[in-house]
């Protein structure tokens, strides 16, 4: 899939570019094409030098976490839960802890750190599977809530933001939780209507509910305030939220007698080897991605967009934000690269920038997830994992552009 993606950005981008050539007339279109290539690499390792510094920070304080018992409280807080929507699956499994690991990094928005714990559940559920070629219910479940990524701290979007320039990069705080809870939410439902989970069972209405209501009574405040409030208050729950679970994770630690020094150097250590290896997929992609724009490629497909959505008579602002969201199912690290450019190009806090970030961390890559976890194990009948995930993904989308609409239109 990505071999296919990244070669097509290549032969679109020379399609395009000779068109310019013999039709228009234009031939610095290869001098512009290469200077691209050169600026998307350097972009590349700017970029990379503030993902070391973030990956390496938030796997730290998230060791102390799990070193302290947090991961495990969370499992054994959330074993009713599982049991119910996961029957196949023991009380107090492995697999248990390992998907609330998974989930607990996936919320920080550290969706690299996320991959090795949500492999290895994956690996844990397989042990379970009675036929290694077929995905089971649990597996499925998993899959879509991963895909559908419910991040409540997308630390990642800010650090590409600071990254950009962004002089608030928490910004996009609050547009992204409320995207991702829809994506999240569809993702569930969807899941549940084709296995008949039983959602209305007390146990499940007594995690569920009090969530929903809060996320319920917060849409209904927000709501009523300003576009400018909206930004305000985003900024500051961000920030905010952002120090708290920094406090909390050190106070639980140095509470529970854990070396919290040592703990964060063991975490850190590991974020900066899943950060090394991130370097090469970047400079490809955003390399990829650069040459594509400079060809006038994407320029063609989003005027062709655009011009359907304004013939409809609606707004087409948020057309600029497509990209991500277009290769978003297919490649994250394309993703991230469409976010980047649409940042540099339209400006890191235009209504497109903002868009496409909201968009970023609203929902997982579902074709990528498909393919490393489910391969991962030999997994051959996806069965409706597929389907349920890409109408997750497809909410997710749908939400970040009204709720950008709502707060920055």
């Amino acid at each position: 899939m990505l071999n296919t993606l990244w070669l097509g950005f290549f032969l679109t981008a020379a399609v395009a570019a000779l068109a310019q050539w013999l039709v228009g007339g234009n031939a610095q279109i290869f001098a512009a094409m290469v200077e691209a290539l050169f600026a998307m690499a350097k972009l590349s390792v700017e970029v990379m030098v503030l993902l070391f510094g973030t990956l390496t920070l938030w796997l730290g304080f998230l060791r102390i976490a799990e070193r302290a018992g947090l991961v495990d409280a969370l499992a054994r807080w959330l074993a009713p839960l599982f049991q119910r929507l996961m029957p196949g699956v023991p009380r107090g499994h492995p697999a248990l802890g390992l998907m609330t690991l998974n989930f607990a990094a996936n919320a920080l928005g550290l969706d690299n750190a996320a991959t090795p714990m949500g492999l290895k559940a994956m690996k844990a559920l397989q042990e379970l599977n009675p036929e290694p070629d077929t995905a089971t219910n649990a597996q499925i479940l998993f899959l879509v809530l991963n895909a559908s990524s419910l991040t409540l701290l997308p630390v990642t979007i800010f650090m590409y933001r600071m990254q950009q320039g962004a002089p608030d990069p928490t910004l996009v705080f609050l547009p992204i939780l409320l995207a991702t809870s829809a994506s999240t939410l569809v993702g569930l439902l969807s899941v549940a209507v084709v296995q008949r989970l039983p959602l209305w069972s007390p146990v499940v209405l007594a995690y569920l509910l009090p969530v929903a209501l809060v996320l319920g009574g917060f849409m209904a405040l927000l709501t009523t305030l300003s576009a400018a409030a909206l930004a305000s208050l985003s900024s500051l729950l961000g920030n905010l939220t952002l120090f708290a679970l920094v406090v909390l994770f050190v106070a639980l630690g140095a509470w529970r007698k854990v070396p919290v020094y040592e703990a964060f150097i063991e975490g850190a250590r590991e974020g900066f080897d899943v950060a090394k290896g991130l370097l090469p997929y970047l400079v490809a992609m955003l390399c990829a991605v650069g040459v594509f724009r400079a060809s006038g490629a994407l320029g063609y497909v989003l005027d062709g967009i655009r011009w359907c959505v304004t013939t409809l008579g609606a707004d087409a602002r948020f057309v600029d934000a497509l990209p991500t969201a277009l290769v978003k199912p297919f490649s994250g690290s394309a993703a991230r690269a469409m976010l980047i450019e649409t940042m540099q190009t339209q400006g890191v806090d235009s209504f497109a920038a903002l868009a496409a970030a909201t968009i970023q961390g609203s929902t997982e890559t579902t074709f990528y997830v498909l393919a490393v976890y489910f391969g991962a194990v030999g997994i051959q009948r996806a069965r409706h994992a597929v389907g349920c995930a890409l109408l997750a993904e497809l909410a997710g989308v749908v939400a970040a552009i009204v709720v950008c609409y709502r707060f920055f239109g």
